[in-house]
């Protein structure tokens, strides 16, 4: 776990403070740049919680909440002024942990953070015994993108884990590229015709570096299928 908090709310007074106190305890508070870029953003930071307002520019905290909680597990803890039931529940239904009312004591919301940071990482984090996808003698352990081969092993990123997740477990079947597309973009409308291949070619080049010669074979007008060669 880092110690990065990730703030996103539009009112720069308020995050500014936040991010003055939230410093003071050791943390590292970063504040969203560009409200077009949120998720970018948020992938680049890799922070380990995030503070949420409901109101935004173009897109409000609940979707912003939905696109973040597809990518993470992180605690997100939404500040807002607007203190209704309805709002609550929706926050929580959107996927959020907790939920703040403006005006709030800064010191509330500290708690808050060390908290839920508690019970992410810490003493009281649940205890889960780490995922292994094996496919005879290739393993991917997805909680920390590794791969294993034969005693080697090397990190992959988020999207080639993804993909070769599926590749494996979905072997010896093809996976057609409308299902890869579905499960590793929210937008597939939005995703050039070559993102695709780009992100198999890498996935290619890592079974290439443990060893594993042209691991990914391409069912043309199909999608792609795992090449157990070795």
């Amino acid at each position: 776990m880092n110690n990065i908090i990730y703030i996103i709310e539009d009112d720069t007074s308020i995050s500014e403070l936040l991010k003055d106190y939230i410093d003071r305890y050791g943390f590292d508070a970063i504040i969203v740049k560009d409200f077009d870029n949120i998720i970018k953003e948020f992938e680049q930071s890799n922070p380990s919680l995030v503070l949420l307002d409901v109101n935004l520019p173009k897109f409000d905290g609940f979707y912003w909440c939905i696109k973040i909680r597809r990518k993470s597990n992180i605690p997100i803890i939404f500040i807002s002024a607007r203190d209704s039931g309805m709002d609550q529940i929706r926050a929580l239904e959107s996927g959020a942990d907790d939920y703040i009312t403006k005006p709030f004591h800064y010191d509330v919301v500290i708690a808050k953070i060390k908290s839920h940071i508690r019970r992410a990482y810490g003493e009281y984090a649940p205890k889960i015994d780490e995922r292994v996808v094996e496919l005879d003698g290739l393993k991917f352990y997805p909680e920390r993108l590794e791969l294993e081969f034969r005693g080697k092993n090397l990190i992959i990123t988020k999207k080639e884990g993804i993909l070769l997740e599926y590749l494996m477990k979905k072997y010896p079947k093809v996976v057609s590229r409308d299902y890869l597309l579905e499960k590793i973009w929210d937008d597939i409308e939005f995703v050039e015709e070559n993102t695709l291949n780009v992100n198999v070619s890498r996935i290619r080049k890592r079974l290439s570096e443990l060893g594993i010669k042209d691991g990914v074979h391409t069912v043309r007008g199909v999608g792609y299928k795992l090449n157990k060669s070795w």
